[in-house]
């Protein structure tokens, strides 16, 4: 994803709007909606149902448009320490061409980089999930946590992280953050533990 497709997308979520409307049709989209993602203009639209559907089948968006899928899993027993991650807070996305991007959240937006393919290729062996991760519309994501919480590592749809990313910008004060960031950050975490349930690999 671009820079400036980034920035439509978070501006966006930070945008409070009377009605949302389809990236395809222009028709209202409800707040539960889905996203398809632009290849060629290399950015997120939101989709409402009836469009949603149409790419529903792989081939439908005839190389172009790529629906978000909407199920994520947490890996409780993978850790990213060996690609090399600088900070706390990391989501990787594959590339169409074999590249991993890692995407670091910051108060301005990201900050992109690609990832030795060597390291990616070591982790992803001990990790079907990872080996499966969907180009472009499904990112790893990896959070070393705090005390309380310790350290999670989810696979999910991409429109997630960058949701994760608006909520960093809208929360963020001062150098660190401050505290309240924080707290949304460990919500955001808890909220995706009860939308997906149990651990990947868990009864």
């Amino acid at each position: 994803m671009t820079t400036g497709a980034l920035q439509r997308v978070i501006r966006r979520a930070r945008q409070r709007v009377t009605v949302e409307r389809c990236g395809m049709c222009a028709g209202p989209v409800g707040p539960e909606h889905r996203h398809v993602w632009d290849e060629q203009d290399g950015e997120l639209m939101c989709a409402c149902t009836p469009c949603s559907l149409l790419f529903e089948r792989e081939s439908a968006g005839g190389g172009r448009y790529q629906l978000v899928p909407t199920r994520g899993r947490r890996l409780p027993d993978l850790s990213a320490d060996e690609l090399g991650v600088p900070v706390g807070l990391v989501f990787f996305v594959k590339q169409r061409d074999g590249r991993v991007l890692g995407h670091y959240p910051s108060p301005l937006g990201t900050t992109e980089s690609e990832v030795d393919a060597g390291a990616w290729r070591a982790v992803e062996a001990r990790s079907p999930e990872l080996a499966e991760l969907v180009p472009r519309v499904e990112a790893f994501l990896a959070w070393t946590g705090n005390r309380r919480d310790g350290g999670q590592q989810w696979v999910l749809p991409v429109d997630d992280c960058f949701r994760l990313v608006a909520l960093i910008r809208r929360h963020w004060t001062g150098m660190s953050g401050g505290s309240a960031v924080w707290r949304e950050i460990s919500r955001f975490f808890d909220e995706l533990g009860r939308r997906h349930g149990r651990p990947s690999g868990h009864d």
